[in-house]
């Protein structure tokens, strides 16, 4: 990984146009965040952050988080929540499945109309014996090398409200229309196999 060029890692040149709703979703997770005392950054990660740098709407809405599980921090949401008046949901978990290449447990909760996914940053370290990984709580450079594209390895981050790449090169390949990985392919895709099924639909 080279080193960190803050410049180009936090790409103030570059905004993103929040709906209502997304700006009272971000909004109501800051408020927590701060009222419950978590101390955690929030950023939304991959694909909603690509779509919205084009222009398009995006549902996918995926938070990750930098100081605890994603479990750990959407438990403590639902009775703060409702002391407040907004409409919650039980909370959903999805838990890992390394067979689907599904390797960290997802929590889910819907907000007023917003179903949101919560995971934590992640760090995967593999071995010779197995492409199942050893996860553990990540950096937010960490998890950007281990996603399968440039593109989808960027955040937004709600706390400062700035599109953070820590590739260096997501913005620009998602300008140039280039489909490229953090780490060299070889690795990558001898990783996870199946991301070269996903770069192909890129």
């Amino acid at each position: 990984m080279n080193s960190l060029d803050m410049n180009r890692v936090c790409r103030k040149d570059i905004s993103i146009a929040l709906s209502p709703q997304e700006k009272e979703l971000f909004s109501i997770l800051l408020q927590a965040n701060s009222e419950l005392q978590l101390h955690s950054t929030l950023r939304v990660a991959g694909g909603w952050v690509r779509d919205k740098i084009l222009g398009m709407h995006s549902h996918d809405i995926d938070i990750a988080i930098d100081n605890m599980t994603g479990y750990e921090f959407v438990e403590r949401l639902p009775s703060w929540l409702a002391s407040r008046g907004y409409s919650t949901s039980n909370i959903g978990k999805i838990r890992a499945n390394p067979d689907k290449s599904k390797h960290l447990e997802t929590a889910t909760i819907r907000i007023n109309d917003s179903s949101i996914d919560f995971v934590n940053l992640r760090k995967e370290e593999y071995n010779d014996q197995s492409r199942i990984p050893t996860i553990s709580i990540g950096t937010p450079l960490e998890d950007a090398y281990r996603r399968d594209l440039t593109i989808n390895s960027l955040f937004y981050n709600i706390n400062t409200n700035t599109i953070e790449d820590y590739t260096m090169r997501g913005v620009d390949d998602l300008r140039d229309r280039i489909a490229r990985t953090p780490l060299p392919p070889l690795e990558t895709f001898q990783e996870d196999p199946l991301r070269l099924l996903r770069t192909v639909r890129f």
